[in-house]
């Protein structure tokens, strides 16, 4: 009976952190992709595409019954949830990914919930009252997470190896150093566009699961309209490069669309649902830096990235901001008045990942 029961304590430990590997395993294995010359237009395409072939049967199967009629309002909404996050969010978040690094993507995403209670805010729908501590703790937690993106992205800093690899010594060489600082300034600005197009799908997807309560159809639904957009968009970036461009092999080519694919948006969606069932969002979001500590690791051993003091010195900012936000959000759940709820922040996640009316419900 002990067992059982400790056993049945650790399920939503040992899941969370289970869940943090496959995130940090997108990085990885996306970042792979690009190292051999894989479009992040074309890799867009596919890894939706995959997304919406793997939740297409669940959907299909668990909500038939309760998917209500689409109709013209819904269908605008998944327009704009597909532009804003396989479109924008991905596209700008892979390009500043390919200026920097996966370990420096993965910090800079945990900027995401911040950036969500901004808006939030600003669209009324979460409110704020100075009088109430959590509020407060809200407040700071967001401008201190904005503090340590503003830090990494004009401090730089020297470079700091966590594993030697022969890699290491020839990352980023015979690169001018100026050229270097400005691709990383790019490229910080631009996965932090993808941060905010990330967070605005959130806050806009919170609004039509009112509209459409069929979670999983929905994300269905939107990997595949995004996957539409990306194909409009690919051909368009890619109409010089020939159709070799599409190619796939048996190497991170398809090894990265497939992993992203299945496992960050079906196998990792299902197992989120089991968690926050038990735990809340609060739970499970408190375990985001953790993605982010596997991807620096796994980023330094696999591809010589360099970290830089100024990427570690901003971690750590973000780091307390984020525990201060989800703090106060923890203490809203106490309250029958919370209404917003918190989203689920590393890898990019996932474009399948809900972000709940309320804290009873699944981001």
């Amino acid at each position: 009976m002990d067992k059982i029961s400790f056993a049945s304590k650790a399920k939503p430990y040992v899941l969370t952190v289970a869940i943090q590997f496959g995130f940090a395993g997108a990085f990885i294995f996306s970042m792979a992709s690009f190292n051999i010359g894989m479009s992040r237009f074309v890799f867009i395409v596919y890894r939706n595409i995959i997304a919406a072939i793997t939740l297409a049967p669940f959907a299909w199967f668990f909500e038939r019954k309760v998917r209500p009629k689409m109709n013209i309002s819904v269908f605008l909404h998944i327009m704009a949830l597909a532009l804003l996050e396989p479109v924008i969010d991905q596209g700008f978040t892979f390009l500043g990914m390919q200026y920097t690094s996966a370990s420096f993507t993965s910090v800079l995403t945990n900027t995401v919930p911040s950036i969500t209670f901004f808006l939030a805010v600003i669209f009324r729908i979460e409110h704020v009252n100075i009088k109430q501590i959590r509020s407060i703790a809200k407040v700071i937690g967001t401008i201190v997470t904005f503090g340590g993106a503003l830090l990494m992205t004009i401090y730089k800093g020297p470079p700091i190896h966590l594993f030697y690899t022969p890699n290491t010594a020839h990352h980023h060489a015979g690169t001018h150093d100026t050229q270097n600082l400005k691709h990383w300034v790019s490229g910080t600005l631009f996965i932090l566009l993808g941060c905010f197009a990330w967070s605005s799908f959130f806050i806009v997807q919170s609004i039509t699961l009112k509209k459409y309560p069929a979670e999983m159809s929905l994300s269905t639904l939107i990997c595949l309209v995004g996957s539409l957009m990306s194909t409009a968009v690919a051909l368009v970036a890619e109409r010089h490069s020939g159709p070799g461009v599409w190619a796939l092999g048996w190497d991170f080519r398809l090894y990265g669309p497939l992993f992203t694919g299945i496992v960050t948006s079906g196998i990792t969606y299902y197992v989120q649902g089991l968690v926050f069932q038990s735990r809340g969002p609060v739970f499970f979001t408190a375990f985001n830096p953790l993605c982010m500590i596997i991807t620096c690791a796994l980023g330094s051993f696999l591809f010589g990235e360099q970290l830089h003091l100024g990427s570690i010195i901003g971690a750590v900012i973000i780091a307390i901001g984020l525990y201060s936000v989800i703090w106060g959000k923890g203490k809203d759940g106490s309250s029958a008045n919370s209404t917003m709820p918190l989203s689920s922040v590393t890898m990019k996640q996932t474009e399948t990942q809900q972000l709940p009316i309320t804290q009873s419900n699944h981001v």
